[in-house]
């Protein structure tokens, strides 16, 4: 019998997303992934090193994939997180695995594609604030920290409030892009 490796690493890979997703960090099992892959769980091991190295494997493709998908546009900050929240609707887990490294790395290792990311977003910011493009009222930081949690909005209502949440998914994206159409606009 001939290893795939590459096959391997990504069935391996599918399934930890799905289990970290389901459960987070600590909750995560390797005798799953490795059940649900169809893979030896010693191969974990041997690819990945850690539980931990895993996650962060599935964590920083999960970033670069929605990096790729949805592109920062400073000059239209309210399609951008239309578009983002459309990437969040469409791939569920982004927003679970986002919540749980939020929850179990508070002050872990930063990761390399998020720290990249954010700087070239925060750096954007500033010059279109320098710039006279977006208003002065808020800093770089506070003005992404407000369109993310805009776009995360719905995605983390509590369950007490779904069944008022509306339903219409056109409807939910409008809501958002307004409120960062407001929060950029100047007075």
């Amino acid at each position: 019998m001939i290893r795939d490796a590459e096959r391997t690493k990504k069935l391996l890979l599918k399934a930890a997303t799905d289990e970290f997703a389901a459960y987070g960090i600590a909750g995560a099992r390797i005798d799953r992934i490795a059940a649900s892959a169809g893979v030896n769980k010693a191969m974990i091991y041997s690819y990945f090193e850690s539980k931990d190295n895993l996650f962060d494997t599935v964590f920083n493709a999960m970033t670069s994939a929605s990096l790729e998908q949805v592109h920062f546009d400073v000059t239209d900050l309210p399609d951008y997180a239309g578009r983002l929240f459309d990437s969040f609707e469409d791939n569920p887990d982004t927003v679970r695995l986002t919540t749980w490294y939020q929850l179990e790395r508070p002050h872990g290792v930063p990761l390399h594609a998020v720290v990249a990311s954010n700087a070239s977003k925060l750096h954007e910011l500033r010059g279109a604030i320098a710039a006279g493009s977006l208003p002065d009222r808020f800093e770089p930081v506070e003005i992404l920290a407000l369109v993310r949690a805009v776009v995360l909005s719905w995605s983390t209502t509590v369950p007490e409030l779904g069944p008022a949440v509306p339903k219409d998914r056109a409807r939910r994206r409008a809501v958002i892009v307004d409120a960062v159409r407001r929060l950029v606009a100047f007075d």
